[in-house]
């Protein structure tokens, strides 16, 4: 097997279990604003609370494994990219420093409601900020000279940060749906709608864009047979939509949460097929960025022994707190 191609599937993997995991709880950040009562942002928070800080582990995990495996990308992504990096980590410490102080805050409580709030919106953007410079692509020569700092802003990435705000915010209300009740719950099944019309609009322009970007994702995504075979992709993604209202209807409270995530999944999948085999767009691929055989052998080993011990406390947490959020769990 090529050990190449194994991390990068393990960069890829790490990079979705953090949009999930994350997402949904900064989705709650996204839109807890609109909440119709402290009562129901207690709630909220409470359901989050045992779960946000390991779902954060798998960022760590995914540029762990990039700075090792793949030095050469990791090397021009991260330069390229510092402004959003690091907003997005200082908007992170301000989240969990909520987290933290607003369990015990009274008069100052309002303070840490922003707190979470603006850490999340100001995260997500970034997130969405990085997304979109590297489909837009990164040319390492034009970071080199700092007047270009911030060419990584431009409609296209700007458009995919509000893309990312509104599909976190359709992660989160989903997971509300799932993991309250009364008033809460039946507030995120209305919000959920709204929310759920832009996504779809937000994933048509961004696709049309993405698949006019570069020619070779044209040519990939619109000619025969690929056309053939991809077309599963579109037509999941507009099952899943629809799976999203069903739920709501029904009342299958887990049914819009599994099916908010199964779009991310299937975005990022058509994304990977987009961009595949490249790294760093459109010049690098996997292989010309790799670090030495040997280099990837010892990390397969250590990810061998540290990636079960991760994916298993992320299944025992979930396990021990499911359900929903009960009035004895109403902390926040």
């Amino acid at each position: 097997m090529d050990i190449v191609l194994i991390c990068a599937g393990l960069i890829i993997f790490g990079i979705i279990m953090y949009v999930i995991l994350d997402g949904f709880d900064l989705g709650i950040g996204i839109i807890f604003p609109w909440a119709p009562t402290d009562k129901c942002k207690n709630r909220m928070m409470s359901s989050i609370a045992p779960v946000w800080d390991g779902n954060e582990t798998w960022l760590i995990y995914g540029t762990g494994v990039l700075f090792a495996a793949f030095p050469k990308a990791y090397a021009i992504i991260i330069p390229a990219l510092y402004a959003p990096i690091m907003l997005m980590v200082t908007s992170l410490i301000f989240r969990g420093l909520a987290f933290e102080f607003r369990l015990k805050a009274i008069k100052s409580r309002w303070i840490w409601d922003w707190s979470f709030i603006m850490g999340s919106y100001v995260a997500t953007f970034s997130q969405g900020i990085i997304i979109g410079a590297i489909v837009e692509g990164i040319n390492s020569d034009t970071f080199k000279n700092f007047d270009n700092s911030f060419i990584f802003l431009n409609p296209f990435s700007i458009t995919t940060g509000f893309a990312m705000i509104i599909a976190y915010g359709l992660l989160g209300s989903t997971w509300v749906i799932m993991k309250t009740q009364g008033i809460t719950r039946k507030w995120a099944q209305n919000i959920t709608k709204p929310i759920l019309i832009m996504v779809v609009l937000f994933i048509i322009m961004i696709s049309v864009k993405t698949a006019y970007q570069h020619d070779l994702i044209a040519e990939r995504w619109f000619n025969f047979p690929n056309i053939f075979f991809l077309s599963p992709i579109p037509f999941l993604t507009i099952l899943s939509v629809y799976l999203i209202l069903f739920g709501i209807k029904r009342q299958y409270d887990h049914l819009p949460f599994i099916s908010a995530v199964s779009i991310f999944i299937l975005c990022f999948f058509g994304l990977g097929i987009s961009l595949w085999p490249y790294i760093v767009v459109p010049d690098i691929t996997i292989w010309e960025a790799a670090a030495p055989p040997e280099t990837l052998k010892f990390i397969s080993i250590v990810i061998c022994i540290s990636l079960p011990i991760v994916i298993g406390y992320t299944i025992f947490v979930y396990s021990l707190f499911k359900g929903k959020v009960t009035d004895k769990e109403d902390l926040y």
